[in-house]
C-alpha cells in the first residue's frame, strides 16, 4: 500500500472513530495534516489540518464531510450501521498494529455497540468471556485473547467502503 493510500485509510479511519465520539476532533486535524504530508491534497482537506486544536471540535463537524468527498472516501452519517461497523473495523485495525489489547477491542465493541451489531456481535460475547475469567469461568486468558485476535483479522479483511448510498433518501 503507498503512503498516499496509507493516509487516506488512516483518515477515514479517524473520521468514522470521531463520529462515534471515540477520539477528539484534534485526531482527524493530525490525520489530516499527515495525509497532506503523504500527498494527498484538496481545498478542504487543506483547510481541515489548517484547524487549530482549539478550533477542531467546532471545525471538524464542518468541513470534514467535504474533505473526506473530495478524496474520494465516505462519511458515514452519525449513528449508521455503516458508520458502526467501519469503526468496528478501525478499532480492530487498531488492535492488529498493536494499539489495542485484545481485551480492550472487545470491552470498546461491547461497550460501544452492545450486542446490536451483527458484525461484531462475536466481539461483545467474547468481551462477556473476560468477565466471567474473573470468577474462574471456563477458558484460559490466552485463548480469549486468540480468538479476539482472529476477529479482529476477519474484520479487518472486509470491504472498507461500504456499497449503501450514504444519504439514501427512506
Amino acid at each position: 500500500m503507498s503512503s498516499t493510500e496509507s493516509a487516506a485509510h488512516e483518515l477515514q479511519d479517524r473520521a468514522v472513530l470521531w463520529s462515534i465520539g471515540e477520539i477528539r476532533a484534534g485526531d482527524v486535524v493530525t490525520a489530516a495534516c499527515d495525509a497532506l504530508v503523504a500527498g494527498l491534497d484538496s481545498p478542504a482537506l487543506r483547510a481541515l489540518a489548517a484547524c487549530t486544536r482549539a478550533e477542531a471540535d467546532y471545525d471538524v463537524p464542518e468541513i470534514l464531510p467535504s474533505a473526506l468527498d473530495e478524496l474520494g472516501l465516505a462519511f458515514y452519517a452519525v449513528g449508521s450501521v455503516a458508520g458502526q461497523e467501519a469503526a468496528a473495523r478501525a478499532l480492530a485495525g487498531q488492535m492488529l498494529a498493536g494499539e489495542l489489547t485484545p481485551p480492550e477491542l472487545a470491552f470498546r465493541i461491547h461497550q460501544r455497540f452492545g450486542h446490536e451489531l451483527p458484525l461484531a456481535e462475536r466481539l461483545a460475547e467474547l468481551d462477556d468471556e473476560y468477565d466471567m475469567l474473573d470468577y474462574g469461568g471456563g477458558r484460559a486468558p490466552s485463548e480469549v485473547d486468540a480468538e479476539v485476535t482472529a476477529e479482529a483479522r476477519r474484520l479487518a479483511q472486509q470491504p472498507r467502503v461500504s456499497l449503501e448510498p450514504m444519504d439514501a433518501p427512506i
